[in-house]
C-alpha cells in the first residue's frame, strides 16, 4: 500500500497544484490512496462545498482539517453530508461531523484515517491523547492500516502522540505550521512519522500569504488583510509505503513538487 498525504492546501493556488501535479505523482509512485488537509483551501481560510468538491475531483480520497474548520459557514453542510470529510476527533460529544473514517478500495485492504488536533497554543478541545488512543483501539478492530493527521502547533505534542501510538498506527504526520520538516523516520514499532508535511500552495509568501501585509502587521501591530500569495506554487506532503498485512510502515519520503 502506497499512501500520499498532501500538506495543508492553501487557496486557489493550492487547489491548482493538486489538479496539476497529483496525476503525475500518482503515476510516478503508483499511489493507492491520497489524503489531504483542506482546511485552508477556500481563500486561504476554511473550506466550502465547491472547494471540497474540486479537491475530491482532483483525486483526493479523504480530506482532513484543523482549527480553521469553521471559517466558512458552508462547512456544516459538508460535515452533515460528506463522509470523506473529517474534522478533528477531539471536539466535544455532539459536534457535527466525524473525526475518523474507513476508506475501502477494490484493490487493497481498508485504510482508517484519524484526524486529531493539539491543545498547546491552540483552541481548547478535548484531550487528543485520551480520545485518540481510544479511537485507535476501535479502528484496529477493522484494519491495521491507520493514518493519523495530527494538526498541532507544538512539535513536542506531535512527537509525543506519535510515540504513544507507535506500533498501533501506520503513520502520524503533522500539519498546521506550514513548514515542511526534515525529520521523517520510522519508529521502533513500525509507525512512520513526520512533524509537519508542509503546505500546498504559493511559497513566495509567508506561509501562503502575501508577504508585505504580514511584515506590516509585525512592524506596526495593526490589523492587515492577509491575501493569498501567488508565486512559486508547490505541492508538499509525505509518501508512505505500508505493509498490507501488518500495517507497519516500510518507508516514508517527503514530497515537494513545484509547478514549472
Amino acid at each position: 500500500m502506497k499512501l500520499l498525504f498532501i500538506g495543508d492546501i492553501v487557496g486557489e493556488p493550492g487547489r491548482h497544484a493538486v489538479r496539476k501535479l497529483l496525476p503525475g505523482l500518482k503515476e510516478k509512485h503508483q499511489i493507492d490512496m491520497v489524503i489531504a488537509n483542506g482546511e485552508n483551501s477556500a481563500g486561504g481560510s476554511g473550506i466550502t462545498v465547491n472547494t471540497a468538491a474540486e479537491i475530491f475531483d482532483s483525486g483526493v480520497n479523504i480530506m482532513t482539517t484543523g482549527d480553521h474548520l469553521w471559517d466558512q459557514k458552508e462547512v456544516t453542510m459538508l460535515l452533515h453530508t460528506e463522509p470523506r470529510f473529517l474534522r478533528p476527533l477531539n471536539y466535544p460529544p455532539g459536534t457535527d461531523g466525524r473525526g475518523s473514517t474507513i476508506w475501502h478500495s477494490d484493490k487493497g485492504p481498508p485504510v482508517a484515517v484519524l484526524n486529531l488536533q493539539g491543545r498547546t497554543f491552540m483552541p481548547a478541545l478535548e484531550n487528543p491523547f485520551l480520545m485518540g488512543e481510544a479511537e485507535v483501539e476501535h479502528l484496529r478492530q477493522v484494519t491495521k492500516i491507520i493514518f493519523v493527521d495530527m494538526h498541532a502547533e507544538a512539535t513536542s505534542e506531535k512527537i509525543a502522540i506519535a510515540r504513544m501510538l507507535d506500533g498501533k498506527v501506520s503513520a502520524v504526520v503533522g500539519t498546521h505550521t506550514h513548514v515542511q520538516t526534515a525529520d521523517e523516520q520510522i519508529f521502533p514499532g513500525g509507525t512512520a512519522y513526520l512533524t509537519d508535511a508542509g503546505f500546498t500552495g504559493p511559497h513566495e509568501s509567508v506561509l501562503g500569504r502575501e508577504i508585505e501585509p504580514v511584515i506590516r502587521r509585525f512592524r506596526t501591530n495593526t490589523p492587515q488583510k492577509f491575501g493569498v500569495a501567488s508565486g512559486r506554487i508547490k505541492l508538499q506532503g509525505a509518501l508512505i509505503e505500508i505493509d498490507d498485512k501488518t500495517g507497519k510502515a516500510l518507508s516514508i519520503q517527503r514530497i515537494s513538487e513545484e509547478i514549472k
